[in-house]
Order: C-alpha cells, then structure tokens, then sequence
C-alpha cells in the first residue's frame, strides 16, 4: 500500500513539475519583457533587448517540460520510465539551483517555484522504485 502511495506522489509531481515548465516555456517565450523584471530583477531597457535570450531559455523549459510529460507517457516498455523522469527531473532540480543562484542574488521564489518541486519528485521518485 504505501508502495502505490510513493508512486502515486512521484508521478503527481512529475506531471506537475511538466505543467510548470510549460507555462515557464510561455512566459519566457512570448512574455517575457513582462516578467524579466520580477523573475530575473532586470530594468525595462535590459529586459527588452534581451527578448531573444527570454525566448531560448523558454525553449529549454519546454524541452525539459517534453521529456517529463514523454516519461509520463511512455507505454511500450515501462522500465523507461522512471529512468526517463529521474533524468529530467534531476535537471530541472540542477537547472533550477544554478538559476536561483546565478539570475540575481539568492533567488528564493525560484529555488521554492522549480528546485523545490523538482526535489520533491526526484524523492518520490527514489522511493518508490
């Protein structure tokens, strides 16, 4: 029983942690002038000429966002898909730290919004294998 609850969890979180990366994925992408201020703490003028790099970085969310939902999905050989999700949830965990460290000082929301989620299911993950 507590087995299928840690499966459960794990694979509630991965699908959350994909949610999340795709709604990042758009925000960056195609809004990214509106949030660049908040998120990465960059002025108006900054945040405008740097649309283009929004705009990759979003992109990478949306792979990381591609990889999680395809371990969600994936059917034909099921050994591939915890594997899969430890994959990519331990990126988002790493990309996440490196960006909350990195983007402006110690970037709290971030380290709570993407690292903390990305832990959780890389924990859940581990314990339910």
């Amino acid at each position: 029983m507590a087995f299928e609850f840690w499966k459960w969890l794990a694979w509630s979180l991965v699908a959350f942690v994909a949610a999340a990366h795709f709604l990042f994925m758009a925000a960056e992408m195609f809004a990214w002038a509106k949030i660049a201020r908040r998120v990465a703490g960059l002025t108006d003028p900054v945040a405008e000429a740097t649309k283009a790099i929004g705009a990759n970085q979003g992109l990478y969310n949306g792979f990381l966002a591609a990889g999680l939902t395809w371990s969600l999905a994936w059917s034909a050989a099921p050994a591939l898909d915890r594997p899969l999700a430890l994959f990519f949830v331990i990126c988002v965990l790493i990309a996440g730290i490196f960006g909350a460290f990195t983007i402006q000082r110690v970037n709290l929301s971030l380290l709570g919004v993407q690292a903390l989620p990305a832990l959780l299911a890389l924990l859940a993950l581990c314990k339910s294998g």
